[in-house]
């Protein structure tokens, strides 16, 4: 139910959506709680959200830090979409699946998801917008529509981009209960003594470089990512595929680097140069499956390795002789 009093106060608010603070998330910041319950919202459009005054607790203006008390009411009003400031272009999108909900792309290497500082063309929204016009979702602002999830620049493989807003709240709740399968594949340094792992560590900012990501127990998220080596090659190199119980920014390259396998291309968390001459790590989203916002069929799709990395992999064989005796985890 809408709160009539908030709405008389402010009388361009619509679309109100009301959370009680419960009892565990008592002392919670604001912001942080937020950004748990609301992943389909950056962390920069909550915070303007805050500072508009579009989110309230108990009736009232508050502050990203404020520490919450269980029983609070927190209201949300996400504004209606803003005329667009991005030029459509003609990108060539590679389309995996399209229908009136949803649209799945590949995404190739060197291609930004959606418009920042430094890339207001050439990223994926451009192509969306020409392609798709205004049939794209709103919930995520001007910058970013249709835009659920993102994956870092030089990653290259399959993404979900929603059409309505009906869509994109589907597919942020999935998001939220972590129900999304997100499998990806790797080539990474040293080989693995053992065929399967879990990674668990919070990942937050760096504590001194705040470009980077980091294990950070006092200030990271949960998070846990799940690897199967497909292969070893020799002593030096695996192949590995890694599924995602949560969803944090750079999670598997911080994850695996902190475990002694950095990603191979990875110039941040790995080494800075490798031989290999590669634009970015050596990662691929290769399989996305959820539950489809309409059917509420689970619905799975698979973005093909592409060339790089399968070259990439053939050389490491032969660098390594072949099946060597650590060559033993293939389990394609």
């Amino acid at each position: 139910m809408k709160d009539r009093r908030t709405e008389e106060e402010n009388p361009e608010i619509e679309n109100w959506e009301f959370i009680t603070v419960e009892a565990e998330a008592q002392g919670r910041r604001l912001d942080k709680l937020l950004s748990e319950l609301q992943p389909a919202l950056s962390r920069t459009y909550l915070q303007k959200l805050i500072d508009n005054g579009r989110i309230l607790v108990d009736r009232k203006q508050a502050k990203a830090g404020l520490n919450l008390r269980a029983g609070q009411e927190i209201a949300i009003s996400i504004p209606e979409p803003e005329m667009l400031d991005v030029l459509p272009e003609p990108l060539p999108l590679d389309i995996l699946y399209e229908d009136d909900d949803v649209i799945l792309i590949n995404k190739g290497k060197n291609m930004v998801v959606h418009p920042a500082a430094g890339h207001y063309t050439g990223t994926l929204v451009n192509g969306l917008l020409y392609h798709c016009g205004n049939r794209l979702s709103g919930i995520n602002g001007i910058l970013r529509p249709g835009i659920v999830h993102r994956i870092d620049r030089n990653t290259t493989g399959v993404l979900v981009v929603c059409k309505n807003d009906h869509a994109h709240q589907c597919l942020s709740d999935q998001l939220k209960v972590h129900s999304i399968t997100r499998k990806y594949n790797a080539l990474v340094h040293r080989a693995f003594s053992h065929p399967t792992g879990r990674v668990e560590g919070p990942i937050g900012r760096h504590p001194t470089d705040r470009t980077k990501m980091a294990i950070n127990e006092k200030n990271g998220k949960p998070a846990a990512t799940n690897y199967d080596v497909l292969e070893n090659f020799g002593l030096n190199y695996a192949h590995v595929e890694c599924q995602l119980e949560t969803g944090r920014t750079h999670q598997i390259r911080v994850h695996l680097a902190s475990i002694g396998h950095p990603l191979l291309g990875d110039d941040v968390y790995g080494k800075p140069k490798d031989g290999f001459h590669l634009q970015g790590q050596a990662l691929h989203a290769r399989i996305l499956g959820f539950r489809h916002p309409s059917t509420g069929r689970y619905v799975e799709f698979e973005a093909p390795l592409p060339d790089y990395f399968t070259e990439l992999e053939e050389k490491l064989r032969r660098m390594c002789g072949g099946n060597t005796a650590h060559s033993t985890y293939v389990l394609f």
